[in-house]
């Protein structure tokens, strides 16, 4: 690289709005107040530079890396920052290396940031393990999934969790008046005017996400062309062409709280249940085959028996389908959803399942009663395989005899609910004991 390249570089306007505008200190940082607003453990942790190993969880664009920025900027010892993408183990122990070294020859501290931590799978995570239990390094995670699915439990235990939430439209207001005024790191250099209603477009359509907002605004303001007197102007239809479509936040932890939100819904609300089912699928661009399996799987979970119908509905529309895709299917998926929401509702079957695995797992291996055994052999009657009766010789098809095997003889697995369908079967249960 040249000197002019260099220079070139080094310029702060050749970097984005976005990276120029980065919050330096805590005075700085937008939103997040439960966690660093005035007197707050996590900020006085920061200023008085005595951060422990933490892990901050929260969706893209609500400042997680910024916050580990700062806490790099007020620390006195080495800061090391990763990406799991791109990390290795290599990386990282290297990292270990030289911690220990510092520690122990010069007493110096490090803290490691590693950017999205979720995508070390858990043997990278553990190379992690000792040196956080001995104090070798200072951990910061950051990750956009559920830790307490993606991340080491020990790890975890190890670490203070801090749940970022997701920033506003008010947030992205505040960012973008900073950066129109600030004449060294923002725009204030220009001669920009920028309509309320352009603002509030550009908020509107980011999501609270704090660089989108920038960017987009960074992109009107070089792309618009500038009045006679110098000045440029921002206007609504300018907002527009600069960003057109509102962020999406869809990370698996998104997806999967989505989807159980829906299986809930199934069990009591129709209009939550097609709402959960339509935002994620159109907004969030999910798979309607992920609702379709669940929606399968609550009409004998949630359902069963008590309208067996609606797993007629459910694997037919999954059926229709995979026949004339969608977004014609939504039609078919959507009334076998309102057909399971309002059906009689019976966990019966559930609950028999968990019975038989409970008694499975207390008694082992069972053997099959004498009279059930194959007899379809010469010499059956010799070893005792006989005495089965066949329930269609018998008064309504059916006749007392042993199932279960000895030890379960006189267990009962399944009860019938007294709800829709189901009570009928209830009632045959009922005749049969007496």
């Amino acid at each position: 690289m040249d000197l002019f390249s260099y220079e070139e570089a080094e310029r702060p306007r050749a970097r984005l709005l976005a990276d120029r505008m980065r919050p330096q200190t805590l005075d700085e940082y937008i939103g997040q107040e439960h966690m660093v607003g005035k007197g707050k453990l996590l900020r006085r942790a920061i200023e008085g530079d005595q951060v422990s190993s933490i892990l901050l969880y929260g969706p893209p664009g609500c400042g997680k890396t910024t916050l580990a920025n700062i806490i790099s900027l007020r620390t006195e010892g080495d800061f090391v920052k990763l990406n799991a993408v791109d990390a290795t183990v290599k990386d990282v122990r290297e990292v270990i290396d030289r911690a220990r070294s510092n520690k122990t020859l010069y007493g110096r501290k490090t803290t490691l940031f590693l950017d999205e931590v979720h995508r070390f799978n858990t043997s990278r995570q553990d190379a992690l393990l000792p040196a956080v239990e001995q104090g070798i390094i200072i951990f910061i995670g950051a990750t956009t999934e559920n830790p307490f699915h993606h991340v080491n439990g020990a790890l975890l235990s190890r670490s203070t969790l801090f749940q970022l939430e997701a920033l506003e439209e008010k947030h992205s207001m505040e960012a973008m008046r900073r950066a129109i005024e600030d004449a060294d790191r923002g725009l204030g250099f220009m001669k920009l005017m920028v309509d309320e209603e352009a603002l509030q477009h550009i908020a509107d359509m980011s999501s609270g996400d704090i660089r989108r907002s920038l960017n987009a605004l960074e992109l009107a303001a070089v792309t618009t062309p500038s009045e006679p007197d110098g000045s440029v102007h921002i206007t609504l239809e300018v907002a527009q062409e600069s960003v057109r479509k509102p962020s999406i936040r869809a990370d698996m932890s998104t997806q999967y709280d989505i989807l159980s939100a829906f299986h809930k819904s199934v069990r009591g609300s129709s209009d939550a249940a097609l709402f959960w089912f339509l935002y994620a699928v159109e907004k969030l661009g999910m798979d309607p085959m992920t609702f379709l399996r669940r929606l399968i799987v609550a009409c004998s979970e949630d359902i069963g028996l008590a309208n067996p119908q609606a797993m007629i509905q459910a694997v037919t529309a999954m059926d229709a389908y995979h026949k004339i895709g969608w977004p014609e299917a939504k039609y078919n998926i959507s009334q076998a959803i309102l057909f399971a929401v309002e059906s009689p509702k019976s966990n019966a079957t559930a609950v028999a399942i968990g019975n038989v695995m409970s008694a499975i797992e207390r008694n082992g291996n069972l053997e099959v009663p004498l009279h059930l055994r194959d007899t379809h052999y010469k010499g059956a009657t010799q070893l005792g395989h006989e005495g089965y009766k066949y329930p269609h010789d018998f008064p309504n098809h059916y006749v007392k005899q042993q199932y279960l095997p000895d030890p379960l003889s006189k267990v009962s697995f399944y009860k019938a609910t007294e709800q829709g369908m189901e009570d009928k079967i209830k009632q045959n249960q009922q005749r049969r004991s007496k």
